[in-house]
């Protein structure tokens, strides 16, 4: 089936580019579309968190070098993931497990660029990334799928695979009844570069791992980026053809809070510009503890940007065609469990193997969609559910007590 298979995939984010590269390590004729006009024109985000889902599906996808290359430029891993207060009080605290082989796909449990990454997955896909290529429909017929892009021109596939993230115009076509709803949640991203004077306010648990700060109706989530080999080098001597951003080590930061909670009118927050989306998150933790004000002041002020986050509800099984959808456009979720770059990394994968089996194009796709719904929309049903134990997390008279009781003894690393 593979050597004659053509696919078009719409979107070129983290599952969009795995799935094209897996297919054309099988010998898949593919092209991928995408309606930005290059790699870096939209801010996307900062640190991932990549375990052993993303992990083994990047190994099946990618040819060796360019996993090697991410490996290599993959962060420290953490030992746990601690809650403090926004006075640094230690709420809660528990260990991710012990440390694997940092090369072990099976047991990898990391932080990644998300920059770096999307650079590794756009690698040798050089002419087969159509950028400026917005999808404003596609039509179905018994050979195959028909795209029609907003500038009015088309293209021919056997296969279309909707990876258009959030807002997807494929999954609007194929499934007009598939609902995302406003969690509420609004989201402030920015990154603070390392540098010795930075480094100096880190709080000794983010060298430890993920770390969230509650402070009543507003959270702060952070992490550390610190590359086990500067993309620049480590793609000399891996990858030399594959050319990845110059990044230094940095600390990604998230202010978080219901949408009437920020200093802020939600409607307008979309449309602000980077400085006053910088101004309503250092304002928004204006009584929180010096060094994490100093923090959030250093940060790198125009990488600031704001994101609204919606879930997907969960569909119910849709008969199969030469038309599917992967990642956000079909499991959008809140980044509460940190799930959704592994799951649509392993969506990638899966459906990798579904095209590239021998069995008829359309069954394969409809098995594929039978695993992706189950494991997909159990995912989004996990993240909201641990949204919902950050929001109580945040509660102010549980932290009011927290703060005021006595510290304890010794190394003060577990709540009183």
């Amino acid at each position: 089936m593979s050597g004659s298979l053509r696919v078009a995939v719409a979107g070129a984010g983290l599952g969009g580019l795995c799935v094209a590269q897996g297919l054309l390590r099988a010998g898949v004729d593919v092209d991928v579309y995408e309606r930005d006009a290059a790699l870096h024109t939209r801010r996307q985000g900062y640190r991932l968190h990549i375990d052993s889902r993303a992990a083994l599906a990047l190994e099946k996808c990618l040819p060796p070098r360019l996993f090697r290359l991410f490996l290599a430029t993959a962060g420290r891993p953490g030992s746990r993931v601690t809650v403090l207060s926004r006075r640094l009080r230690v709420l809660y605290e528990t260990p991710v497990g012990p440390a694997g082989d940092p090369d072990d796909p099976a047991t990898l449990s990391t932080s990644v660029d998300r920059g770096t990454l999307r650079e590794i997955l756009a690698g040798g896909l050089d002419g087969r990334i159509h950028w400026g290529h917005e999808l404003a429909g596609y039509e179905q017929d018994p050979d195959g799928v028909t795209l029609r892009f907003t500038d009015g021109s088309t293209t021919r596939a056997d296969v279309l695979v909707g990876a258009d993230g959030v807002s997807s115009t494929v999954r609007r076509v194929l499934l007009p009844h598939a609902e995302q709803v406003d969690t509420g949640t609004r989201i402030i991203y920015g990154r603070t570069p390392l540098d010795d004077a930075a480094r100096r306010l880190i709080p000794s648990a983010l060298y430890d791992g993920f770390t969230a700060i509650a402070g009543g109706h507003v959270g702060l989530a952070a992490g550390l980026v610190e590359f086990r080999r500067q993309p620049v080098d480590a793609a000399a001597a891996i990858a030399p053809d594959v050319r990845l951003s110059p990044a230094s080590d940095y600390l990604m930061w998230a202010v978080s809070a219901q949408r009437d909670r920020l200093p802020a009118v939600d409607g307008k927050l979309g449309e602000a510009d980077a400085a006053t989306l910088h101004a309503v998150a250092c304002r928004a933790i204006r009584s929180w503890h010096p060094d994490l004000r100093a923090l959030l002041g250093a940060a790198a002020v125009e990488e600031t940007f704001f994101v609204r986050v919606r879930s997907s509800r969960r569909v119910p099984a849709w008969n199969p065609s030469r038309v599917t959808l992967l990642g956000d456009a079909i499991h959008a979720m809140s980044p509460a469990r940190g799930s959704g770059a592994n799951t649509a990394l392993m969506d990638a994968a899966h459906l990798c193997d579904a095209l590239t089996g021998g069995s008829d194009i359309v069954e394969a796709i409809g098995e594929y969609e039978r695993r992706m719904r189950d494991y997909g929309f159990a995912a989004v049903d996990a993240s909201l559910r641990a949204e919902a134990e950050a929001a109580r997390r945040r509660n102010l008279l549980w932290l009011w007590v927290v703060d005021h009781l006595p510290k304890p003894r010794g190394t003060g690393r577990r709540m009183p």
